[in-house]
């Protein structure tokens, strides 16, 4: 039966699934709706973006080759994969998916980021206020079963990105931490300069 977390609880992922190698990692959200005039013309879409910061001691060594997004959906380890872009957020269950296969991280990295942006939020002003049921879940790919979930239900008015939580090495066990924080970064690097 899937965890449901809190903000900044933690949670072992390789303690009670022996032999874990696979997890998807689905982040999902809704847009909120949003009042419009009688002239006015329909809003553009909010699109947010998923994306994996990898990290060595904490840091973002290796620059864009160390993030895993929709302009580069595949690590350089190739133990972690972006499934692709959802521009809408729109239909139910996970908007965009990103695959982590444990047992082929580099010993190098002990921390996977985990990440979501509003793509152009400046300039189309728009903010997590205007998202709602937004969520990040762990599912073991060897059989489907979700090991846990966090949903962020706080209020993000004005925040345009949101580390929503971190896979990473602890003594020699993988771990997942529900973060939830929300910050004002206008891109994606923007955020990664967080962690250099």
């Amino acid at each position: 039966m899937a965890v449901s977390l809190q903000k900044g609880q933690k949670v072992s992922l390789s303690k009670d699934n022996a032999g874990l190698d696979r997890v998807i990692v689905g982040l999902g959200w809704d847009e909120a709706p949003r009042p419009r005039g009688l002239f006015s013309m329909k809003p553009a879409a909010i699109d947010c973006d998923a994306s994996a910061l990898i990290l060595q001691n904490g840091k973002l060594v290796g620059g864009t080759k160390d993030i895993v997004y929709f302009g580069n959906l595949e690590h350089k380890s190739r133990a972690i994969h972006h499934m692709g872009d959802n521009l809408t957020g729109a239909g139910e269950g996970d908007d965009e998916q990103i695959v982590v296969e444990l047992q082929k991280i580099p010993a190098e990295y002990d921390r996977i980021v985990l990440v979501v942006n509003i793509y152009d939020a400046v300039k189309r002003k728009q903010h997590f206020g205007m998202i709602r049921n937004a969520f990040i879940r762990l599912v073991d790919a060897r059989n489907n079963q979700e090991m846990c979930r966090y949903n962020l239900s706080e209020s993000y008015d004005n925040m345009t990105a949101m580390i929503f939580g971190e896979i990473y090495r602890h003594g020699g066990e993988w771990k997942f931490s529900a973060i939830g924080q929300a910050t004002q970064d206008p891109g994606l690097g923007d955020l990664a300069k967080r962690y250099m």
